[in-house]
C-alpha cells in the first residue's frame, strides 16, 4: 500500500500533462497565429497571388500572373510588365504590419485620407479577393492609414508611401528593351554607318573566351565586352510611345541609325536600333521592331554602345598568353638575357644551373605578357624615330611552346609616365604605363639577387 501515494501522484502529473499538450498548448499556439495574422495587412500567400489591380485617380491597371511570363498588364493594354516593380509592391503588402486598429467600421474616412484614396489595390488569390484603400501618412512619415474592405477596419500600417504613392503605367511597364541574361548571349553583331563589328564567344573549355570574328579575327578585350553586355542588360526606356499618330509622326525623323545591335542566344535574336535625330535635343529614341513601340532612352546609351574596333581589341600587346610562354628574350641598352620555363621552373639559357627567385621571375614575365596599351598613337607604323622606336628602350620576343616566335614587345621614349610601344598582338604605335613595365625589368643580378640573400653564411 505503500506505493499508492507515488501512483496517484504519477497518475495526476500524467493528466496534467495530457491536459496541457491537449488543450493548453494548442489553445496558446492559436492565439500566436491569431495575433500573428492581426498584425498581418494581407493575409494571403504571395506564392498564391493571381491578379492584381492598381486604382488612382488617373488610371486602372491590371495584372495577371501567368506561368510563362510572370507578371503582365492586361488593362489598359496588353504588354509585359516590370516583375521587378510588381513585385516589389506585392512584397511591401505581404510583408507590412499593422501597428493598430484605428477605428472599426468608421463613421467617416476623411480625417484619415480614405474618403479620396491615392490608391485602391485590388488583391486576387484563385476565388479569394480583397481590397485595400491606402490613405494619408501616420503620425510618422513612414506609416500609411489603410482601409481594408473584408472587415471594414482603419488600419495604421508601417507601410511606406514610395510604394504606393506616385506609381504610373509607366512605373508598372516592362523597361528593358532587350531580354536577355548575359551568360546566354553567343554573339554580339554592332553595326554602324560606315562599319561593322562581331563579336563571338569561343568554344574552349572550361571557360570560353570572347573574341573578334570581323572586321579582323582577334583575341578580345574581355574586360570591354562584358561591360558591353552589362549596358545592353541595362538598356532601358525612359519613355514608351505606343503605335499610333504619335510614333508615326516620330518614326519619319528616324533615318539611319547612330548603331545597330543584334544579340544572338540559343532562345533566337534579338535587335536594337538607337537613333539620335536632333544630337541638340539631347533625345535619343531606340527600336526593337518596325512595328512595336519606340522607346526614349537616356543619350548616354549611344555613346557608350558606339566603340571602335579598338576598344574590343585584346590590348595586351606582346601576343601571347604569359601561360604559354616557353621562353622569353629581354634586351636592354645595358644588357641581354633568355629565360627559359623547364618544366614551370625558369631558368637563365646561358646559366641554367642557377636557381633564380621563381615568384620574381614569374611576376617579371606576367607583367611583360599584360602589359596593355593605354592610347593609339598611330594605327599603322611609319617612321619609328620620332618614338624612340628605333633603338627601343626595352625589347622582348616571346616563343611559345611549339617552338615558334609568337610574342613580341618594344618600348620606346617616355615621358610623364607614359612610353611609346609597339607589340605583335596589334598593328601600330601606342602609349602604355611606362611604370608598369619600363622601371621594373630586372638584371640578371635582381634575378638570383634573392637566392643570394636567402643563401645561409657558410661562417
Amino acid at each position: 500500500m505503500r506505493y499508492w501515494p507515488t501512483l496517484v501522484m504519477a497518475l495526476v502529473l500524467a493528466g496534467l500533462g495530457l491536459y496541457l499538450y491537449a488543450i493548453e498548448l494548442p489553445q496558446k499556439e492559436s492565439h500566436e497565429r491569431q495575433d500573428t495574422a492581426d498584425k498581418k495587412v494581407l493575409l494571403f500567400d504571395q506564392g498564391a497571388l493571381t491578379g492584381l489591380t492598381v486604382k488612382t485617380d488617373q488610371q486602372e491597371l491590371v495584372f495577371a500572373r501567368t506561368p510563362e511570363k510572370g507578371w503582365v498588364l492586361t488593362a489598359p493594354l496588353s504588354t509585359e510588365a516590370d516583375q521587378r516593380e510588381v513585385q516589389n509592391l506585392i512584397r511591401a503588402l505581404v510583408t507590412g504590419t499593422v501597428t493598430r486598429v484605428v477605428e472599426d467600421h468608421p463613421a467617416s474616412l476623411t480625417p484619415f485620407g480614405l474618403d479620396d484614396p491615392i490608391t485602391t489595390i485590388t488583391i486576387v488569390a484563385g476565388a479569394a479577393r480583397e481590397t485595400f484603400s491606402v490613405g494619408d501618412s501616420g503620425p510618422l512619415s513612414s506609416t500609411l492609414y489603410v482601409l481594408r474592405e473584408s472587415d471594414r477596419k482603419v488600419l495604421l500600417t508601417n507601410l511606406a508611401p514610395k510604394d504606393f504613392v506616385n506609381k504610373t503605367l509607366m512605373t508598372f511597364r516592362r523597361k528593358d528593351l532587350l531580354h536577355m541574361s548575359q551568360g546566354d548571349v553567343e554573339r554580339i553583331r554592332l553595326t554602324y554607318p560606315t562599319t561593322e563589328i562581331v563579336l563571338y564567344q569561343g568554344q574552349e573549355k572550361p571557360k570560353s573566351k570572347w573574341k573578334i570574328r570581323y572586321p579582323i579575327e582577334a583575341e578580345a578585350d574581355q574586360t570591354e565586352v562584358r561591360g558591353l553586355l552589362f549596358r545592353l542588360e541595362d538598356l532601358k526606356a525612359l519613355g514608351i510611345v505606343d503605335p499610333g499618330p504619335e510614333r508615326d509622326a516620330l518614326a519619319k525623323t528616324l533615318t539611319v541609325p547612330k548603331v545597330k545591335i543584334a544579340i544572338h542566344t540559343a532562345d533566337g535574336d534579338q535587335t536594337v536600333k538607337l537613333y539620335q535625330p536632333d544630337p541638340a535635343s539631347g533625345e535619343a529614341i531606340a527600336e526593337t521592331s518596325p512595328e512595336g513601340p519606340l522607346y526614349r532612352i537616356n543619350p548616354t546609351a549611344i555613346k557608350d554602345l558606339t566603340k571602335e574596333l579598338f576598344t574590343f581589341q585584346d590590348k595586351r600587346l606582346l601576343g601571347i598568353d604569359y601561360t604559354d610562354i616557353a621562353m622569353l628574350s629581354v634586351k636592354t641598352p645595358a644588357e641581354q638575357y633568355v629565360l627559359i620555363n623547364q618544366q614551370n621552373e625558369w631558368v637563365l639559357e646561358d646559366q641554367p644551373s642557377e636557381k633564380l627567385d621563381q615568384q620574381a621571375t614569374d611576376l617579371f614575365v606576367s607583367r611583360v605578357a599584360n602589359v596593355p596599351a593605354e592610347e593609339r598613337v598611330i594605327k599603322q607604323a611609319g617612321p619609328l624615330a620620332p618614338y624612340g622606336l628605333v633603338a627601343p628602350a626595352a625589347e622582348f620576343i616571346a616563343t611559345g611552346r611549339d617552338g615558334k616566335i609568337t610574342g613580341k614587345l618594344s618600348i620606346g621614349s617616355h615621358a610623364n609616365g607614359l612610353a611609346y610601344a609597339m607589340g605583335q598582338r596589334i598593328q601600330g604605335v601606342f602609349q602604355i604605363r611606362a611604370d608598369l613595365l619600363l622601371t621594373q625589368i630586372p638584371s640578371k643580378r635582381d634575378l638570383l639577387a634573392a637566392k643570394t640573400e636567402k643563401t645561409p653564411s657558410s661562417h
